[in-house]
């Protein structure tokens, strides 16, 4: 997959796919972005458990992982990653990437980071005492999640437009099925055709408000 860095508003990076014409995150900002998504809609409203299972559909750049070992409401809590990835980036494309935000005022991010992309694919990584991280190199559409066991699902895949066969009744009743009851699915989008999507799995949907630039997202629970 041919792909290339670009500047988001905020400062932060993202990378392009021609093919695809899709970014990987906001261009109205990547890091303010995956905040507000999937750490303050998510992971913060869950800071008074003392373990996390989440899982990722779309490791890509590490973002969502990086925030979610730094930015939790409880430094102690502990996080067990699972995160997707069918495309991964190449060694010389995340050695490259700097978030100048994140990794001048604090190095500690910048050694995570290059450790969460140094681990072993398809393998438990404990990365920190607090955070395990298992990276999957796996087709969304042939994964088998465990039942009932995520807290969390960031579901971070490329737009509808772009891959439409990754926002299906199909796909959600996967995601459903690997939710506890009362775990969250958190996605940046809104379309009708995926909030519908996600009812016929079963999960309850909300709109709330978005990140910079977009007015909503959804966030979806299992009842």
């Amino acid at each position: 997959m041919n792909r290339h860095w670009v500047k988001t508003k905020d400062g932060s990076p993202s990378l392009y796919v021609p093919e695809l014409q899709q970014h990987y995150h906001s261009l109205h900002g990547a890091l303010q972005e995956s905040r507000h998504v999937f750490i303050a809609a998510g992971l913060l409203t869950l800071a008074q458990q003392e373990s996390l299972s989440i899982l990722e559909i779309g490791f890509g750049t590490g973002l969502n992982a990086l925030l979610s070992h730094f930015e939790k409401g409880n430094p102690e809590q502990h996080i067990c990653y699972h995160s997707l990835e069918k495309y991964p980036l190449q060694k010389s494309e995340w050695e490259s990437l700097e978030w100048p935000e994140l990794f001048t005022e604090s190095p500690q991010y910048r050694d995570f980071y290059l450790s969460l992309h140094q681990a072993e694919w398809n393998k438990d990584c404990a990365l920190d005492p607090y955070f395990k991280l298992c990276k999957m190199e796996e087709d969304l559409k042939q994964f088998e999640p465990k039942k009932d066991f995520y807290d969390l699902i960031y579901f971070d895949a490329f737009s509808p437009e772009a891959q439409a066969d990754l926002w299906t009744v199909e796909v959600f009743e996967k995601m459903q099925t690997a939710l506890k009851s009362g775990g969250k699915l958190l996605t940046y989008c809104v379309k009708g055709s995926v909030r519908r999507a996600m009812k016929a799995a079963n999960l309850e949907v909300e709109k709330i408000p978005g990140p910079p630039g977009k007015r909503e997202m959804a966030r979806a629970k299992k009842q």
